[in-house]
């Protein structure tokens, strides 16, 4: 039985953080708190994490990062959750590391991956990334799709003047490799102060949803995706994510979060409201007081944008 809060929302997926280490410095990167390797969560508490999950009706599992490759546990979180039998298990991923990973994480029991590629031009990937590892993303996308993960998306958050000119580009790049590409709207949360950087490069994404509206065979709302489109176009996929002053990506939001640091984050957009379930974790407290503070956490969530 699906968990829902206040606002009726089924609380469907959970995308756990589990490290905020990462070998890339992306310019735009609002970070959930950096914290020292001793500090992190264990493969076990991440486990339990997912057992209480399992236990109020989530069906899908997100791991996430930092750069989640990064932590030599990887294979062994990965096969630890799947033995709880999701519908979804499920990794987000800069890719510079998954050409080493991809066929022990498919052995493991992962389904799917977002590989987060903003450009495919050196210089820039340089400048957003402040490093040189382009082929090794490159590369690992297409270990992703070679070694069975489907869908294998490409996240790439589209900023003016920087790589909107390249969409199209990366649009083939995914295409050819069996990927599809998500455009994700240059995001402002509570971890970025810098609303210098995001008003200087956010991109209007509505005249090229009414490109996509043109060009596109055929158009899907995903319902419980937030409402986003899904764009057919030229036997390849597109898809819009428009979080920012978006009262439909609230109104179907349908994901928990947990933060590097063991913390239940029920909206992406706060830090003000955060739920400690590591220190209930590592104090002893039974299945069922975890799963009390996992729905006291969903009781409280509400939309961030009005008029949902």
């Amino acid at each position: 039985m699906l968990t829902h809060d206040s606002f009726q929302r089924p609380i469907i997926s959970l995308r756990i953080s589990i490290t905020s280490r990462c070998n890339v410095k992306c310019l735009y990167c609002h970070h959930d708190g950096m914290m020292p390797q001793d500090n992190e969560m264990t493969a076990h508490e991440i486990f339990k994490i997912a057992q209480v999950a399992r236990d109020i009706g989530i069906k899908k599992i997100r791991l996430s990062g930092g750069e989640p490759l990064i932590r030599k546990d990887i294979v062994e979180i990965v096969e630890k959750i799947s033995t709880l039998e999701f519908k979804d298990v499920s990794i987000t991923t800069n890719g510079t590391l998954m050409e080493r990973y991809a066929q022990k994480l498919v052995d493991a029991g992962l389904k799917r991956v977002n590989v987060s590629l903003d450009t495919l031009n050196p210089d820039t990937y340089q400048f957003i990334t402040s490093r040189n590892y382009l082929d090794s993303a490159k590369r690992g996308i297409k270990a992703a799709a070679q070694a069975g993960l489907d869908p294998v998306k490409v996240n790439m958050v589209v900023m003016k003047d920087i790589n909107h000119q390249e969409i199209w580009d990366m649009f083939q790049f995914c295409k050819k490799n069996g990927a599809v590409l998500q455009l994700i709207e240059l995001l402002k949360t509570e971890s970025c102060p810098d609303t210098e950087f995001i008003d200087k490069y956010h991109f209007e994404m509505n005249q090229l949803e009414n490109e996509l509206t043109n060009r596109a065979d055929k158009v899907k709302t995903r319902a419980f995706m937030q409402d986003r489109k899904k764009y057919f176009v030229d036997d390849g996929e597109i898809e819009i994510v428009k979080p920012m002053d978006n009262t439909e990506f609230c109104k179907n939001c349908t994901r928990l979060r947990i933060t590097p640091d063991g913390k239940i984050k029920p909206c992406l957009l706060r830090n003000d409201n955060l739920v400690d379930i590591i220190g209930a974790i590592r104090s002893g407290k039974s299945r069922e007081e975890l799963k009390r503070i996992f729905i006291d956490a969903i009781e409280n969530r509400e939309p961030f944008y009005g008029g949902c």
